[in-house]
């Protein structure tokens, strides 16, 4: 399905992808600290979908299985949502930003306490077909 096609764009998918065709997957709130989920989310960004899929299957990183599962989700909207076909997608757009950190309190010698930061983070997984994403290096290429 186009742009052109589409009832509605959110202003969502418009910050992410703009009007080129795509899908993409979030998950909000994640117990993962952003600096480890971002060690995983470099691994996968650029790659074709199937074999960041099967990267991050063998990642021994936590982060990795949360990764992976929005992946999944982004590749399996890119192909029912956007009619796509999910054989020749690209990694686009992988970021990981930051989320609410919750304040806890740890008990600590001769009645003090000290500050235990529980982070949180927001994953976002976009993937684009593979000549687009090849179009777009062009163009960046020639400026």
């Amino acid at each position: 399905m186009s742009t052109t096609e589409r009832q509605s764009t959110s202003a969502r998918r418009e910050s992410i992808l703009g009007d080129e065709p795509g899908a993409f997957a979030s998950a909000r709130f994640v117990r993962i600290t952003p600096m480890k989920a971002r060690r995983v989310i470099d691994l996968v960004r650029g790659l074709p979908a199937d074999e960041a899929l099967t990267m991050l299957e063998f990642a021994p990183q936590s982060a990795a299985v949360t990764i992976r599962k929005v992946l999944a989700s982004a590749v399996a909207n890119a192909g029912t949502t956007e009619g796509l076909p999910t054989g020749d997608l690209v990694v686009s757009v992988a970021r990981v930003d930051e989320g609410p950190t919750m304040k806890r309190w740890r008990p600590r010698a001769q009645g003090r306490a000290t500050r235990i930061n529980k982070r949180t983070s927001h994953i976002t997984i976009a993937v684009q077909p593979a000549e687009v994403v090849a179009a777009k290096s062009k163009k960046g290429a020639k400026k």
